[in-house]
């Protein structure tokens, strides 16, 4: 039973990501935290395994992501490389960080972060949904510092980065659709290296008997969830891309983002 609310979950996780464009990562973090609590795993590592579980599934998903905008040549590999180490350095400094924080610390930044990003669904503009065709020559200082950036907060939210990444590629180079396809390759790294960090952080704490993780958990990454999850989300997450090109998606939206608001207050409330 308990696989199988894994399972649901990355169907969810997947459809819903591509029905709206919101990553798969904070779906699947709020998922888990709520399984996990349920399953009464140690409230200390609660957020611990959501992140680095989350981070595990999505490598799976933006491998599949990144070769569909490969092939449609939406992917600038010029800026994925200068980005693209700076983002592992990043994401594995913040799963240290995530490491030295409990989880009402973790629940607090990623409520934080649930509730901007529910903000953000709501009120978006769609001026941001505007392409363009003007290019400008990648600079490497201000990619590489924008890649710790993004990799920190992947790190501490368990995402992919999409949500970051492509707001600052579309602003620096101009076109959303080269945007988004770079950021979906910028995610495989975000999620290896989140992963490496947080099966690694996990290791070591359990070593020292700092915590006591359950069975079948390898660090912070939870195996059955992992399973269940990738198992799914890689094929209900191109059938969400289909809807949208059906749905009243604007409208969907608006609720999706109004339960995102309301799981996150829960969440903080939930701390408080």
């Amino acid at each position: 039973m308990e696989f199988l609310f894994y399972l649901i979950a990355g169907a969810c996780a997947g459809l819903l990501s591509g029905l709206f464009g919101v990553g798969g990562g904070v779906i699947i973090v709020s998922i888990l935290t709520f399984i996990f609590t349920g399953l009464h795993f140690p409230d200390a590592n609660i957020m611990h395994l959501a992140l680095g579980t989350s981070l595990a599934t999505i490598i799976f998903t933006s491998i599949s992501s990144a070769r569909a905008h490969h092939r449609k040549g939406n992917v600038d590999w010029r800026i994925f490389w200068q980005i693209a180490p700076a983002v592992v350095v990043g994401t594995l400094l913040g799963s240290l960080i995530a490491a030295l924080l409990n989880t009402l610390w973790l629940k607090g930044i990623f409520s934080a972060f649930l509730i901007g990003i529910a903000i953000q669904m709501l009120f978006n503009s769609a001026k941001k949904q505007q392409s363009a065709t003007s290019q400008h020559a990648p600079n490497l200082l201000k990619n590489g510092a924008m890649g710790v950036v993004i990799g920190i907060v992947s790190s501490l939210v368990g995402i992919g980065g999409g949500t970051l990444s492509v707001p600052y590629l579309n602003h620096s180079y101009g076109d959303i659709r080269r945007a988004i396809g770079t950021s979906a390759a910028i995610g495989l790294p975000i999620a290896i290296s989140g992963t490496v960090g947080f099966v690694l952080t996990g290791l070591s704490a359990a070593h020292a008997a700092e915590v006591v993780l359950p069975p079948y958990s390898l660090g912070y990454v939870y195996l059955p969830a992992f399973a269940g999850i990738a198992a799914t989300s890689m094929f209900t997450a191109p059938l969400g891309t289909s809807l949208a090109q059906l749905l009243p998606v604007a409208t969907l939206k608006r609720l999706f983002a109004l339960l995102l608001f309301l799981v996150g207050l829960k969440m903080l409330w939930s701390i408080l």
